[in-house]
């Protein structure tokens, strides 16, 4: 088979796979991208190339490397495009959808392509900053302006934004939308103050530093959407087979998607036109609401249900679906107790009903391999930040106590009293835990304890059964 190229597209059959358009490789690039990794391509070069095929954003996009670690060879043999199998559940039924992107022109090496990457900050066509460079990206440091690259991924935007700045003179109408999408609260806000910081350090003066704020849109996003990146080996051949080409960049993602950014710019939406093409591409003034119910209708779900399929036995969060009993303890609480805790002025039962649904085909996927093991890293930590906060939401409009939030605590609790050799009671009144005294919730505490009768007496899929 031959390696996917733009070369060999006329060969590919398009009742298989969706094909770019020929008029897009010709697309300037508008987008500079620090970071190769698959949430980058599987979700922000997902959503660029689908606008490109509707011929709205037609913009390509330069991206760099900044790590020594991997190669870059994949990407100049197959000149940057790769494909997108987007494999899941929508709505209860199965999804197999096979993409080629070309979004990516080229992958530049920070080390050795700096020149290259500052002729592209000079482009008049460059319009947008994307970065994925992981949590520890977005640092402070002591980069300097004219280092050749600056180690950090601040140093290195601040570098970029200052050469523009000088090319064009200080035209605030070349001015960039900066979207950063690391995991991190406030994002954008964190990367302005650090790049406003290290403006200060390197002493570029009061002009630039205006520019930065007057010019510059630092937006906050949040991106959700499950990239586990390369297909198992027989699964990628069976793949390559049915395609009819070999492709050592296809990567997988699953059906849902979100990408939420915080702006009210009527030029950075102007220059986010790819939003317009998917209604899951947000430009909002303010993005609490996404962050609140990703963070606790899909990781709070997954944190209060883990320990019970852990203590059932099972490996994978799809297998755990698979058993009826689970499942219907999953959608009960999300639907009757975290859902219900959540809602407020901002937070609909509309954004509640529809976000479940979407977290009961995530986890359902038949196609992805997601660990439990994996979710219960750093297990307490979770559970104080993701679980516990809605107790008092709860409690603020409810009397009863919530029983599924119980189970899932007393499951943790088992868990962790095996693991750390303690007991239970130690555990329920260690408020290094939990934050605070779960003992001022009314009944909570009994509910927790009766529930770990349950599971002891009965095992857990049985306690669970017990309070549906």
């Amino acid at each position: 088979m031959n390696i996917l190229s733009p070369e060999i597209l006329h060969e590919i059959s398009t009742d298989k796979v969706l094909l770019p358009t020929s008029e897009s490789f010709s697309y300037p690039e508008k987008v500079l991208q620090f970071g190769t990794g698959v949430l980058l391509r599987g979700l922000p070069d997902y959503y660029i190339d689908k606008a490109n095929k509707q011929r709205i954003f037609k913009g390509r996009v330069a991206v760099v490397k900044s790590t020594s670690s991997g190669s870059i060879q994949d990407f100049v043999e197959q000149k940057g495009i790769f494909t997108l199998c987007v494999k899941g559940l929508s709505n209860g039924n199965v999804v197999e959808e096979y993409i080629v992107n070309n979004s990516i022109t080229r992958v530049l090496e920070a080390a050795s392509d700096w020149s290259e990457i500052i002729k592209i900050a000079k482009s008049a066509d460059l319009e947008v900053v994307i970065s994925n460079t992981t949590e520890v990206g977005i640092v402070s440091s002591d980069d300097k302006v004219g280092d050749n690259p600056p180690n950090s991924f601040p140093g290195k935007l601040l570098s970029v934004l200052y050469h523009r700045y000088q090319y064009f003179n200080g035209d605030v109408e070349k001015g960039l939308v900066i979207l950063p999408t690391e995991l991190i609260s406030d994002n954008g806000i964190k990367l302005k103050d650090i790049v406003l910081s290290l403006c200060d350090k390197n002493n570029l003066g009061e002009d630039f530093k205006n520019w930065l704020l007057v010019a510059t849109d630092f937006c906050s996003t949040l991106v959700d959407r499950i990239v586990p990146g390369k297909l198992p080996t027989v699964e990628h051949e069976a793949v390559e087979k049915y395609l009819g080409y070999q492709d050592n960049l296809m990567i997988m993602a699953e059906p849902f998607a979100l990408w939420a950014i915080e702006s009210d710019s009527d030029r950075v939406k102007s220059k986010l036109s790819f939003a317009q093409t998917d209604s899951s591409v947000i430009i909002v003034p303010s993005i609490n609401k996404y962050k609140e119910i990703k963070l606790r209708l899909l990781n709070a779900t997954h944190t209060f249900s883990c320990a019970a399929a852990l203590l059932s036995g099972v490996k994978t969060v799809k297998e755990a679906m698979q058993d009826d009993l689970f499942t219907v303890y999953v959608k009960n609480l999300m639907t009757q107790e975290i859902g219900p805790s959540i809602i407020d002025s901002e937070l609909t039962e509309e954004d509640v009903t529809a976000f479940s649904n979407s977290v009961m085909d995530r986890f359902s996927n038949p196609f992805l391999e997601h660990q439990w093991s994996a979710i219960a890293m750093n297990y307490p930590s979770k559970v104080a930040m993701r679980c516990v906060p809605l107790l008092s939401k709860w409690y603020a409009k409810h009397t009863e106590t919530p029983k599924y939030m119980a189970l899932g605590i007393a499951a943790f609790l088992k868990m962790q009293a095996q693991n750390e050799n303690k007991s239970v009671d130690e555990l329920i009144n260690d408020q290094s835990i939990w934050g605070e005294d779960l003992n001022t919730y009314p009944d909570f505490v009994e509910s927790i304890n009766k529930n770990l009768e349950q599971i002891a007496d009965r095992g857990i899929l049985k306690a669970i059964a017990a309070n549906l």
